[in-house]
C-alpha cells in the first residue's frame, strides 16, 4: 500500500510537498524508500533541505501517572540545496536505513497498537514546515517473528503492546524508549505468573530478548518481577526449535527466585548509536529505567498507546500468532494520535 499525504505549504504561494513511501511493511534495520514530490509555488524558492523524521507515540511515567508524547527518534536529510522554480514539479527519491531497534507495528499484517510515522520537514528560504505524518508499518525480523509465533503456539495470549520511555539497564539499548509486548500466560503457568512482557532489542549482531514475569505472591511471600535476558543470532532461525527454546526461557524465568536475573545465551554486541531524539510538546527525560527493567512499575488499569486492540494469540500452527480482534489500521488514526502534540509544539514556537 502506498501512503500519500499532502503537506501544508509554508505561507501563501509557497511550495507544497507530497511524500510517498514505497508500499508494504519494512523491517527493523532495513531500508525505507520513497519519493518526496515538490510542486513550486507562485515564485521561485530556495529549498535549503528536505528532512525525514521518524516519530513514535511513546509513554512516559511520572509520579502523577502516565503521559504520552510524539518522540522523534531519528532524522535523515534526503535532499536540498537547490532552487525550485515557480510551478516547477520535482521528485526527490530517497532510501534510508531504519534503526535496528525500530518497534514492530504489526505481525502477519495484524496491527499491534503501536503508532509510528514519517514526517517530512521542508526548509524553504529560512522557514520550516513539518507538515503531516505518513504512517510507517514495521514487520518483525525473522527471529522476532519466530519467537512470537512460538509464544502463540505455546498458548500465550496477547494483551497489548506499547512504547515506554526509559532504558533497560545492562543492555545494548540505544534508543530512548523500548517496546513491551504484554502476554497472558498459558494455563500451566497461570498459577505462578500474572503476566509476561517481551522486549526485543535488535542490532546488526543479533537480537536481545528481554523477558519479564509479574510473579504471583504465595501464602507467605508477595508478588514480584523477575527479568531474564537472552540473545540469539539473525542466522539459522529456521533451524531452531523455537517452541522448546522459548518454553525453556519461560521455565527459567518462572523458576527464578531473585528479583532480577540475567541469562545471556551468547555474547552481545551493542550497535551504533543515533542522534539524541526529543519529545514534541512534552519532554520526559527525568524518568529513565536505568537500574531496572520497568522499574517495578506496571500499567494495570493505565492508559495505553492508541486504541485498545482487544487481541488474543491464536495457538494454532496454521494460524497467525497474534489474531487481533477489534484492531485498527494505523493509517486511519495516526493524524488523531499525533495532532495534539503538534498543535502544542506550534503554540510554543
Amino acid at each position: 500500500m502506498v501512503f500519500k499525504r499532502l503537506l501544508g505549504a509554508i505561507g501563501v504561494g509557497a511550495p507544497s510537498v507530497d511524500t510517498v513511501l514505497d508500499g508494504g511493511a519494512v523491517r527493523p534495520g532495513g531500508s525505507l524508500s520513497g519519493q518526496v514530490h515538490l510542486e513550486g509555488g507562485s515564485a521561485a524558492f530556495d529549498i535549503e533541505h528536505i528532512t525525514l523524521e521518524l516519530v513514535a507515540r511513546v509513554e512516559a511515567e511520572h509520579d502523577d501517572g502516565e503521559r504520552e508524547g510524539a518522540l522523534v527518534f531519528d532524522r535523515f536529510t534526503v535532499g536540498g540545496g537547490f532552487r525550485l522554480a515557480e510551478g516547477e514539479r520535482r521528485s526527490v527519491p530517497f532510501t534510508v536505513r531504519l534503526p535496528w531497534e525500530t518497534p514492530i507495528t504489526e505481525l502477519y499484517g495484524q496491527p499491534l497498537g503501536i503508532v509510528l510515522g514519517v514526517r517530512t520537514e521542508l526548509a524553504v528560504t529560512g522557514a520550516k514546515d513539518k507538515g503531516d505524518l505518513d504512517p510507517l508499518r514495521v514487520e518483525p525480523l525473522p527471529a522476532q517473528e519466530a519467537i512470537l509465533e512460538a509464544l502463540g503456539q505455546l498458548g500465550y495470549g496477547f494483551t497489548s503492546a506499547d512504547l515506554e520511555l526509559g532504558h533497560i539497564h545492562g543492555t545494548g539499548q540505544t534508543l530512548p524508549f523500548y517496546q513491551e509486548i504484554e502476554l497472558t500466560p498459558p494455563p500451566q503457568y497461570a498459577h505462578a505468573v500474572n503476566e509476561i512482557e517481551v522486549t526485543f532489542l535488535a542490532s546488526s549482531a543479533g537480537l536481545e530478548v528481554v523477558l519479564e514475569a509479574d510473579k504471583r505472591g504465595g501464602m507467605f511471600t508477595g508478588g514480584h518481577d523477575v527479568v531474564n535476558r537472552f540473545t540469539v543470532g539473525h542466522d539459522g532461525v529456521a533451524h531452531v526449535d523455537w517452541n522448546a527454546q522459548v518454553d525453556a526461557w519461560v521455565r527459567q524465568l518462572v523458576d527464578s527466585h531473585g528479583a532480577h536475573t540475567t541469562g545471556y545465551a551468547a555474547p552481545y554486541a551493542p550497535h551504533d548509536g543515533h542522534a539524541a531524539p526529543h519529545f514534541d510538546g512534552h519532554h520526559h527525560d527525568s524518568h529513565h529505567h536505568d537500574g531496572h527493567h520497568h522499574d517495578g512499575h506496571h500499567h494495570e488499569g493505565g492508559h495505553r498507546s492508541g486504541p485498545s486492540t482487544g487481541a488474543v494469540v491464536a495457538g494454532v500452527a496454521a494460524g497467525a500468532a497474534v489474531g487481533v480482534v477489534g484492531g485498527f489500521v494505523a493509517a486511519e488514526v495516526i493524524d488523531e494520535v499525533f495532532d495534539d502534540d503538534e498543535d502544542e509544539g506550534d503554540d510554543e514556537d
